[in-house]
């Protein structure tokens, strides 16, 4: 996880926040923090890319910087930003924006929050909205993307764990973040697949207009596992999918069947299905055939788009690398929404 930036970037970024028009949350309007040049009004989009906690300051003679997720400690994180601010010659510095609220004297903005209860649940499973991201609602929303956590080897439980930073470009887009916890004394593989189904169906009756289902690990692994029933979302994106432990696992000896299998049964020719898997997972038996038997996709979706093994991106966690969400995240909405990805590196195979 990229813990803090300073002013500026050797990779080029594509701008994922929203242009400024009337219905821009003040949050997401790169033109509305005071004194910041174009430099750092791109640096501000790039900050809103990042996990929570995070924190953007600024100055009076334009100086600016902004920290993310320093230990997980807000305390820490903002002090990092005033910090980052004054290193690159910020005097006053003062914060801009916390979190999802910007709190400038005589700009502050707050959101609508998110549900604090359940949408729905059951044995095992909940369908929560996340508090960390921008809230819109069923009516109002672009689209939900729903987020399925990782299975840990060791059993710790993941309910509450943020999503990786590249759905905050579908956030900034306009759509709502919906978490599937489950509980780890009852997450086995199937079971996981089949509350997805059920939380996909429910979206879908809520009225949003478009679904997309996502997830890491065990959760990507389920999110392919829905493709046999047509209808469910109109894109999947399937980061490191696993679902037979790591190198060494007795698991790993039918980990290619059980994924050609998924791939068989898959029959959704209205979803569009991205999947990224990186050099060094340890999660992974064979990339190669792993890679060629995703390619089957394409006939048995509206799309394929692979991402494999980008450079400079190593391991089982690749999709929280800043270096995906930078490279990826924009390419990601884009394809999900059937427009041409924006994809800034070779190493992508799609379908239309």
């Amino acid at each position: 996880m990229l813990k803090s930036i300073f002013r500026y970037l050797t990779l080029a970024v594509v701008l994922l926040a929203p242009e400024a028009h009337g219905d821009t949350p003040p949050l997401l309007d790169t033109a509305r923090p005071p004194f910041l040049a174009e430099a750092g009004r791109a640096d501000y989009a790039r900050f809103l890319l990042q996990p929570t906690p995070r924190v953007f300051a600024l100055s009076r003679d334009g100086a600016w910087g902004w920290a993310a997720a320093i230990e997980d400690d807000a305390t820490a994180t903002e002090e990092r930003a005033l910090e980052n601010c004054r290193t690159w010659g910020g005097t006053g510095c003062t914060v801009y924006a916390r979190d999802l609220a910007v709190v400038w004297p005589g700009l502050e903005a707050t959101l609508p929050a998110a549900p604090q209860r359940p949408l729905a649940s059951g044995a095992g499973w909940a369908l929560q909205p996340d508090p960390r991201f921008v809230w819109h609602g069923p009516t109002q929303a672009r689209g939900v993307y729903l987020w399925a956590h990782g299975r840990s080897p060791g059993g710790a439980d993941s309910r509450g764990s943020q999503p990786q930073p590249h759905v905050r470009a579908f956030n900034n887009a306009g759509y709502d973040v919906i978490r599937l916890d489950r509980d780890p004394a009852t997450d086995e593989t199937e079971a996981g697949a089949a509350w997805m189904r059920q939380a996909l169906r429910l979206l879908r009756r809520q009225g949003y207009a478009r679904v997309v289902a996502g997830g890491q690990s065990r959760g990507a692994w389920n999110a392919l596992q829905i493709l046999d029933e047509p209808g469910l979302a109109d894109a999947v994106i399937a980061i490191a999918p696993a679902a037979h432990g790591p190198r060494g696992s007795p698991a790993h000896a039918w980990a290619l069947d059980d994924l050609r299998r998924i791939v068989a049964s898959a029959h959704s020719p209205r979803t569009r299905v991205a999947v990224a898997n990186f050099t060094g997972d340890e999660f992974d038996p064979d990339p190669e055939a792993r890679a060629e038997i995703f390619s089957a996709l394409r006939m048995r979706s509206a799309g394929l788009l692979l991402l494999d093994r980008p450079r400079g991106i190593i391991g089982h966690g690749g999709g929280g690398d800043w270096r995906f969400t930078f490279g990826y995240a924009a390419c990601l909405l884009d394809f999900a929404e059937g427009r041409r990805a924006r994809c800034g590196r070779t190493e992508v195979s799609a379908a239309p």
